[in-house]
């Protein structure tokens, strides 16, 4: 079983990259220096804007979500999992967690990469103002 969503966001001059457990994507068209969490903003959706069959994917026990962030030719491969409690229900952002803590914003956790350990180049395309393609890839995987 797997579902998997595309979209487009923004980099901003305010992007820091610095968050220690977090990074998001809001569709927020700015930010102020004190968003080190946020790592591109006027993205094309929230966490209520993904799919049915994502959100009905990413709640079962053992779903896997694997993010592919391209920017500034830079592929970045963000591995995260799924929780029964996640509600997809926030309209603006979407927020990628190193711990197990949901809300509304989660559409990952046990992630392993946060704002801060993305690699340097990326950050820089981002505050530089690029564009990030964002490929979202939720499954269960099949047992061996």
């Amino acid at each position: 079983m797997k579902a998997v969503e595309r979209f487009r966001c923004h980099g901003h001059h305010n992007i820091r990259g610095k968050h220690p457990t977090t990074f998001e994507i809001t569709m927020d068209p700015a930010l102020t220096p004190n968003g080190d969490c946020i790592i591109a903003v006027a993205s094309e959706k929230g966490a209520s804007d993904l799919s049915p069959e994502f959100r009905r994917i990413m709640v079962i026990p053992g779903a896997r979500l694997t993010t592919s962030l391209c920017c500034g030719g830079i592929t970045v491969t963000v591995r995260s999992l799924g929780n029964p409690g996640m509600t997809f229900d926030h309209p603006d952002d979407m927020v990628w967690r190193r711990s197990t803590f949901v809300c509304g914003r989660t559409v990952g956790i046990s992630s392993d990469y946060v704002a801060a350990t993305l690699p340097p180049e990326l950050i820089k395309a981002l505050s530089a103002g690029a564009v990030m393609e964002v490929e979202m890839v939720a499954e269960i995987p099949e047992e061996v």
